[in-house]
C-alpha cells in the first residue's frame, strides 16, 4: 500500500496518509499544506461543536 508520511500541525507527530484517502489526496494536490492526525482532527472537531453549543 502506498503512503505519505506527514507531520501535524498541532501536535508536530508523523502520520501516514494512506492510497485511497481524502487526505491522500489532498497531500497529493497540495503537499505544502497543514494537515491534522485523526487524534487532534478529532479534538479539534469536539471544541467547535462545544464552542457553537456555549454560545447558544
Amino acid at each position: 500500500m502506498i503512503y505519505y508520511e506527514v507531520v501535524c500541525i498541532s501536535c508536530r507527530k508523523i502520520f501516514r496518509v494512506y492510497e485511497g484517502t481524502q487526505k491522500y489526496k489532498q497531500f497529493k494536490e497540495n503537499r505544502k499544506g497543514k494537515y491534522t492526525c485523526e487524534q487532534c482532527s478529532h479534538n479539534i472537531r469536539l471544541e467547535a461543536i462545544k464552542n457553537f453549543f456555549n454560545k447558544y
